[in-house]
């Protein structure tokens, strides 16, 4: 199976230059925990999730109607493709840690696939536990 037959395809996006207080809004409006960042030609240039919210802006003491979601996001993308295959999908989450995978077709967003993605297809439950369960193997070590 491949990426591109689970993947969500509809997927909200927001502007690197936008107010951390409008990509809090639309996280909690759309309740996704994480949403990729696209310049206005679509080409993907980080995610933000909650997390980078409460960390990077909150927690530090920043303004969340003047810092912009350039300033806290995530640069660095672990992306798949839409031929990815679903299994190789679910061993590059385990690898990076990461529950969601923006989809990449050349360099434009075109989907999001996530762990429920994953187990929601039945044939696939195995890939996401073995996935969750390399995510969470450093949160349970001590």
């Amino acid at each position: 199976m491949k990426v591109r037959e689970i993947m969500t395809k509809n997927v909200v996006r927001i502007h690197p230059d936008e107010p951390v207080e409008v990509a809090a809004r639309a996280l909690t409006h759309y309740n996704v925990g994480a949403m990729p960042v696209c310049g206005s030609d679509g080409r993907i240039c980080g995610v933000i999730t909650d997390r980078d919210l409460v960390t990077r802006c909150v927690a530090s003491g920043r303004n969340v109607g003047t810092t912009t979601v350039r300033d806290v996001m995530t640069g660095r993308v672990i992306a798949a493709g839409p031929e990815m295959d679903v299994t190789a999908a679910a061993h590059l989450m385990g690898r990076e840690q990461v529950r969601r995978l923006p989809v990449v077709e050349n360099g434009k967003l075109c989907g999001m696939i996530c762990l429920g993605d994953l187990a929601g297809s039945g044939e696939n439950v195995m890939e996401a536990a073995d996935a969750l369960a390399e995510i969470t193997a450093n949160v349970c070590q001590k």
